[in-house]
């Protein structure tokens, strides 16, 4: 059984030969089985990020392997949607996934394209060009799923959908993960959505890695604490070796997300962050120290970088 989805080793791509990076050193591990956050804000890099695992571009420096081996190797066991939905706009839906069972010869469940089209109520011989966004995005996952994937790549797959068909669609993408064991990388900027489905999470920012790991290591290796700014003479209050991803003063108190590094010098009231006040904080503060965590080889062990 696979135990590693995706392994980048200082993965890079620059779309210009001046040097303009999209991604740079980029280096964590997927373990297999996981429904993975890809979260960022826009233009860091996420899209190109999917794009390199799916193959449809090369590094410019660095390495990848998907599915413990080079990534063309994997291409027929991979589903990708993008951020786009590309589909062929003279075909109809029928006629869509005809083609997609074409394609992937002993691979393909027509049972879970059919699930996944009727859920909207399409009309199978409507041509793609006359569908909305939600129902064009309805016969992308259709064909993603249903080709069986091992690792399944979405690009904010929900986006063009209604609050009822998102938590729908999601159900399925969830239920498709436990029974066959698939892999999902979901990026969105639907904060509560993922905090409801994935237990993994990647946070790029500038084109780089600035958060990796399971989302309960990830959480756990944090603290939101709150106490006086200053102490009783007036200093600055101790967070002592503390690496301080966030802190902000309110007149007399001070807030802060914290990495604690043994115990704090000060009684400070403390409380294990949300996933979204972990996601706001590293976003505010794209200087703070990147933190990786290798679930596969050491699974309480992190490695802090600097940006």
């Amino acid at each position: 059984m696979t135990r590693t989805a995706i392994e980048a080793r200082g993965l890079g791509k620059s779309f210009s030969r001046r040097g303009g990076w999209a991604l740079r050193e980029c280096t964590f591990r997927l373990p297999a089985g996981r429904v993975c956050a890809l979260v960022g804000p826009n233009g860091a890099g996420k899209s190109t990020l999917l794009a390199l695992v799916a193959g449809l571009l090369a590094p410019s420096e660095g390495s990848i392997t998907v599915l413990d081996g080079p990534t063309v190797h994997a291409r027929s066991r991979i589903g990708f949607v993008a951020q786009d939905k590309p589909l062929y706009p003279q075909l109809t839906v029928a006629e869509t996934l005809r083609m997609g069972a074409d394609l992937n010869p002993g691979r393909w469940d027509p049972a879970i394209a059919d699930r996944v089209v009727t859920g909207g109520k399409l009309d199978p011989g409507a041509r793609v060009r006359t569908l909305s966004g939600g129902q064009r995005t309805r016969v992308a996952l259709a064909l993603a799923l249903a080709k069986l994937p091992e690792l399944l790549l979405l690009d904010e797959p929900m986006a063009a959908l209604d609050p009822l068909a998102r938590h729908e669609l999601m159900g399925a993408l969830m239920a498709t993960a436990a029974q066959q064991g698939t892999t999902i990388v979901m990026s969105s900027h639907v904060i509560a959505e993922l905090e409801d489905s994935c237990d993994h999470m990647l946070l790029v920012g500038d084109g780089r890695v600035r958060l990796a790991g399971d989302i309960d290591d990830l959480l756990a290796a944090h603290l939101l604490i709150t106490g006086p700014a200053h102490d009783s003479n007036g200093a600055v209050s101790d967070l002592g070796m503390s690496t301080v991803v966030e802190s902000r003063t309110a007149g007399r108190q001070l807030t802060a997300l914290i990495r604690p590094v043994g115990p704090l010098p000060h009684a400070w009231q403390t409380r294990e962050p949300s996933l979204e006040a972990l996601v706001l904080a590293h976003l505010r503060s794209p200087s703070a120290p990147a933190l990786v965590l290798d679930p596969i080889s050491a699974p309480a062990v992190s490695q802090e970088t600097t940006a």
